[in-house]
């Protein structure tokens, strides 16, 4: 009896894990077969899917459509749209392609630039030498400015570090009284400031020392370039006539169907020899960098004008204007002044500058060509 009832209950026992097995191996079963429906499905769409591709490749094949334009990409302009009255209709910012001269605070900038050029703080005195110095003269100063030219040249720096150079040479000299035993040294001392100021590795102290043949001792530069910083009330960045030219050579550029080195580099030149002379410390670095720009295109092609609206809009320089810097300018071009100052003619022989120093020029310009184009 005992015995049956223990067989009742494992048969039940049994029963009941044999159901329980069955319906987890249904469950089981049935999870598996969902999975590889699941996989057979994704199988089958990706099979789907690639022969769509190839079937959308061999489409485009033949259809072969045009490149699509990148979007956000403006057209160049390559030319000046001018109304009846002769009113540019666009902008010269807009006929600029380099990044650094276009946009919507170009010409904020330029107004910026215009009002710190003239600050008095900023400017050498007109007639310093007559007015502040006793011991130096005009061509004692083209001498050194021609003798920085070759120190430049020498230790490669770049042009914005020679035309700061001589604009603190001005500056200090009319405030302070100089010997000239001692302006060679004024002259290292500030290249060795704008060097700091312009020049990712600029010459140590030492190198210019060496440059004067020692003939000034380091202590000697270090202490004129805190008299420098100390007279200038450490204002050392103020726009030059380098700074002005490359914006209005990018506007000649566009008198020309291509641009023109030969412009480029004979405005280089050009604004290179007006550092040479005493009389250019009147005029200030936008009018110069125009006048030069306005005598290059003389000098490239004398029989036509060589001012025109849109250069005059965005410089706010007219013919008139240019007329006493130009003829200086000409005057030392053709070697009429200046002509033993030979550093800056040799420098431009050279053919990496297009030989532009002996490009022929007309020995005069015509008058009618300072009157408005």
């Amino acid at each position: 009896m005992a015995a049956s009832e223990n067989c009742a209950r494992v048969t039940r026992a049994s029963k009941k894990r044999a159901a329980a097995a069955t319906v987890v191996e249904g469950q089981s079963a049935n999870k598996k077969r969902v999975v590889l429906g699941e996989l057979s499905n994704v199988q089958n769409v990706n099979v789907s899917v690639a022969a769509q591709k190839r079937k959308a490749k061999s489409q485009i094949t033949k259809c072969k459509p045009k490149k699509r334009a990148k979007v956000g990409v403006a057209p160049k302009i390559k030319t000046i749209v001018v109304s009846e009255d002769n009113e540019p209709k666009l902008t010269v910012d807009d006929l600029l392609d380099d990044p650094e001269m276009k946009g919507p605070y170009s010409s904020d900038i330029y107004a910026y630039l215009r009002k710190m050029e003239a600050e008095p703080k900023r400017r050498p005195i007109p007639n310093y030498i007559e007015k502040i110095q006793t011991d130096v003269s005009a061509n004692m100063r083209g001498v050194l400015v021609d003798w920085m030219v070759e120190v430049a040249e020498e230790y490669k720096l770049g042009s914005d570090t020679l035309y700061l150079s001589i604009s603190y040479l001005d500056r200090f000299l009319s405030m302070n009284i100089l010997s000239r035993q001692r302006l060679q040294l004024l002259g290292v001392s500030s290249m060795l400031i704008a060097s700091k100021y312009e020049e990712i590795t600029p010459p140590h102290v030492e190198d210019f020392c060496y440059i004067t043949d020692n003939t000034y001792r380091r202590d000697e530069v270090v202490k004129m370039e805190a008299d420098i910083l100390k007279s200038l009330n450490f204002e050392m960045g103020n726009p030059t006539a380098k700074t002005f030219l490359r914006r209005f050579t990018n506007i000649a550029q566009e008198d020309f169907k291509i641009p023109n080195l030969q412009l480029e580099f004979l405005g280089y030149y050009l604004a290179e020899l007006s550092l040479l002379d005493y009389n250019f410390v009147k005029f200030l670095p936008s009018l110069v960098a125009a006048s030069v720009v306005f005598l290059a295109k003389f000098i490239i092609r004398p029989k036509l004008h060589p001012w025109g609206p849109s250069i005059q809009q965005y410089t706010g320089y007219k013919p008139a204007d240019l007329r006493p810097c130009v003829i200086l300018l000409h005057d030392l071009y053709m070697a009429r002044r200046g002509g033993s100052l030979i550093a800056v003619r040799e420098k431009y022989k050279l053919h990496r500058f297009k030989c532009v120093a002996m490009m022929p020029s007309p020995p005069e310009i015509p008058f009618s060509y300072f009157e408005e184009a």
